[in-house]
């Protein structure tokens, strides 16, 4: 083969792996996450669907992509882990969302710093509870799940205290939420930012569900889980994953924030997040 052919074609292998490269390294098409959680207090299995971050944006038309891919999972129970609206783009895509699933599934509730941020909070709590959808805020509800006894709870995001006159803090929110987790229920606590795990564990919570992080926001699969995360700065401990913390499990969702990011997701595609209550 004479030299030239050679370079040309050295030349179209490196293109094309440079392409590929960057079309999975910005590629934003939704994918789902799967952990599992095993608990003695458990005999059966439930499976709970972690929606995060969301920030209104876009799925398809009235949002056909996610509820679609929200149908595939067939959850028990789906959770709504804040920021599911933004403080700039309307509450469209969000509303649309609502119309897909609340009829569906018992959807459950938690506010985000970003619906604090558009001070329409009073407007944002009204759609939800316009749809059905349980607002959990400092509070707790006992489920029964395909005969899994199951106590939710939830906090409203920290910076309540900062846009309204009536919140109280996390800490009092915890206080009032602690005796929850001396059922023998399984407990779980949905909240919005998984740095504050330190506290929710001092609780005696069996499971967290957070967002807030956007998985880091860039990410290199297998050396860095994330570069920068909210209230986490550089190279976030709680990026985006399953971990475990003393005697509670962490999941935190890298979210669904698309168009409403200035930085674009690098190797972090949005991501719905399934997690599967089991028995050992």
């Amino acid at each position: 083969m004479k030299h030239g052919v050679k370079r040309f074609l050295l030349t179209a292998v490196l293109l094309a792996a440079v392409t590929a490269g960057l079309l999975s390294a910005f590629d934003t098409r939704l994918t789902v996450r799967h952990y599992t959680i095993s608990s003695e207090k458990l005999t059966g299995t439930v499976r709970m669907l972690l929606i995060t971050d969301l920030h209104s944006c876009e799925y398809g038309d009235s949002q056909s992509g996610l509820i679609e891919a929200i149908a595939r999972q067939n959850p028990d129970v789906i959770l709504l882990g804040g920021d599911i609206c933004d403080d700039l783009l309307p509450h469209d895509n969000v509303e649309a969302l609502l119309k897909g699933i609340a009829h569906r599934y018992p959807c459950y509730y938690v506010t985000g710093n970003h619906e604090y941020w558009s001070r329409d909070i009073g407007t944002i709590l009204d759609l939800f509870r316009s749809y059905g959808v349980t607002v959990l805020d400092g509070s707790c509800k006992a489920l029964t799940v395909k005969g899994q006894r199951i106590r939710l709870c939830g906090i409203t995001d920290p910076d309540a205290t900062k846009y309204t006159d009536s919140a109280i803090d996390v800490q009092e929110q915890l206080n009032r939420l602690r005796p929850e987790t001396q059922s023998k229920d399984f407990t779980i606590l949905l909240a919005h930012r998984p740095e504050l795990i330190e506290a929710y564990d001092d609780c005696g919570f069996d499971a967290v569900l957070s967002g807030h992080t956007h998985g880091g926001q860039w990410r290199l699969p297998g050396v860095i889980n994330g570069l920068l995360a909210p209230d986490q700065g550089l190279f976030p401990r709680y990026a985006g994953g399953i971990y475990t913390v003393d005697h509670t499990v962490l999941v935190v969702s890298r979210g669904l924030a698309k168009e409403s990011t200035r930085i674009p997701r690098i190797f972090n595609r949005p991501e719905l997040v399934t997690v599967e209550l089991t028995g050992v």
